[in-house]
């Protein structure tokens, strides 16, 4: 019998692994997990306070400096070494606990928020006065329990002298920055074994699944100011260039590869209805399973960028502030994240966060039972589907990577939403955040004493990913862009 190519990369990955397999313990104990579980617990009030600082900081992508600063500084004194403002961002930092030879263990942190979702900590929909930002995607615990995480890994390792390195990366704007994008880029996961992340979820669930590839960028229109009532023939309006593009876009949908999505947002169309705008802006995303395709669609916008110039005498420039790939999932890690999670269990909330949630759902028709976060969903690895992107996509082309969610939000809340951002700044978030930090510790516990469990998951890598893999960042060689939160701005006065 011919081996498959799995169990021929797994045989080649097992004898590399064999020069240092004498560098890992002894396998995890119940022992050990319950002297884990009590370190994250002992932590929690940190967690939890890191957790609503950063949620009421709501900085967005690479202007972070108050969140990082702070989960930095938790690192630091918890024994890490950390190198700040890694890979060309001031906001991302990579913190390192080293012990002898043995494998590399990464941890993901993220502490963006996003634009247009400020929101109280209350079930119904209440602004909060003067800020703009809020956590939807729950990115505030999602770093903070990550930090939790990596500190109570780090204190069983120093208690039994665990052989290896753990490192939590500090990654700035996944909400459209790709910051992980420039950290890959730049070889930081070079060698790195393992890379664990978490996401804030409606449920608990270690399922592992694909995502969307895309290229997000923004295209700028300039024409020339005039009076638009007084002499419009004198004028060349930018905003008629960026909606005559918008109008070529639409129609391109009919006939683009299926799963292709396209989203469009315009930053900036003039200051006044009475001025021929000499400056406008739109903002693009396009997303396919394929990073083929969305670099297809992407060139086809280009095309529909300059057709629209042309058509009213302006002029566009473009830029590509992000790209992504597409998940890789590993079924390997899956499983034994999986298995961790089911050790910590579900989520049981009390009376006064039952009355939130529910409070909070009759914003949300058809929404499911809040029971469900009780439960730890059944393991699924899932290769079609996909609706959203992240930057971790990147990572898991590089180093084998896993991630689970757990019930940080009210069933059945929509993404990027006011109620997740409500959820997440207050117990019901931290509880979920709480639990994340403890399957990521056991999950890292079990990567550092399981050489076999490591090889296998670079065995099932390098089979998913193809021989000939080499990365090259959809987003090509452009530094950050560290200003695409900023306002749009150009063209002169108007």
């Amino acid at each position: 019998m011919t081996p498959s190519p799995f169990r021929l990369a797994l045989f080649s990955t097992v004898l590399a692994f064999g020069a240092v397999a004498s560098a890992f313990a002894a396998p995890v104990t119940d022992a050990d997990r319950a002297q884990i579980l009590k370190a994250v617990d002992a932590d929690a009030p940190k967690i939890k306070d890191a957790a609503r600082k950063i949620w009421g900081f709501a900085e967005v992508g690479y202007q972070e400096t108050k969140s990082t600063a702070l989960l930095q500084g938790q690192l630091k004194a918890a024994g890490f070494k950390v190198d700040a403002g890694v890979a060309g961002m001031p906001t991302a930092f990579v913190a390192s606990y080293k012990n002898g030879d043995g494998p590399v263990i990464a941890i993901l942190a993220e502490f963006d928020a996003l634009p247009g979702l400020a929101q109280t900590a209350d079930p119904v929909k209440t602004a909060i006065a003067g800020q703009h930002a809020g956590h939807g995607c729950g990115h505030n615990l999602f770093g903070a329990a990550s930090v939790g995480a990596a500190v109570a890994l780090k204190q069983w390792m120093v208690a039994n002298d665990i052989k290896g390195e753990l490192r939590v990366y500090g990654t700035p704007a996944e909400e459209g920055g790709s910051g992980k994008v420039y950290m890959v880029r730049g070889g930081l996961f070079k060698d790195v074994d393992v890379t664990l992340h978490w996401h804030p979820s409606g449920a608990n669930s270690a399922s592992q699944g694909v995502s969307m590839a895309n290229i997000s960028g923004k295209f700028r229109f300039s024409g020339i100011s005039a009076h638009a009532s007084g002499a419009p023939d004198k004028g060349r309006s930018a905003l008629d260039g960026v909606e005559l593009m918008d109008v070529a876009a639409n129609f391109m949908r009919e006939h683009v590869p299926d799963k292709t999505r396209i989203h469009y947002v315009i930053t900036n169309g003039g200051s006044a209805p009475n001025v021929v705008p000499n400056f406008a802006e739109v903002y693009y995303y396009v997303r396919h399973p394929n990073p083929e395709v969305v670099k297809s669609v992407w060139a086809r916008l280009e095309k529909a960028a300059q057709g629209a110039a042309m058509a009213t005498e302006t002029t566009v420039s473009s830029e590509i502030t992000g790209g992504v790939y597409a998940m890789l999932p590993n079924d390997t890690l899956g499983r034994a994240m999986d298995a961790n999670l089911r050790r910590v269990g579900g989520i049981d909330w009390t009376p006064e966060e039952i009355a939130f949630a529910k409070k909070m759902q009759e914003s949300l028709p058809g929404a499911p039972s809040i029971d469900s976060v009780k439960t730890v969903r059944p393991y699924k690895l899932e290769l079609e589907g996909g609706g959203g992107s992240t930057d971790v996509a990147d990572i898991s082309w590089v180093t084998p990577t896993v991630g689970l969610g757990t019930a940080t939000f009210v069933p059945g809340s929509a993404g990027h939403s006011w109620q997740n951002v409500a959820a997440a700044g207050m117990s019901i978030g931290e509880k979920g955040a709480v639990n994340a930090a403890k399957t990521l510790a056991l999950t890292g516990a079990d990567l550092f004493t399981d050489p076999e469990l490591i090889a296998k998951a670079k065995a099932e890598l390098l089979e998913r990913r193809g021989p000939d893999f080499a990365y090259k960042a959809m987003l090509g060689d452009r530094p950050p862009a560290l200003d695409y939160r900023k306002p749009a701005t150009g063209g002169g006065a108007e």
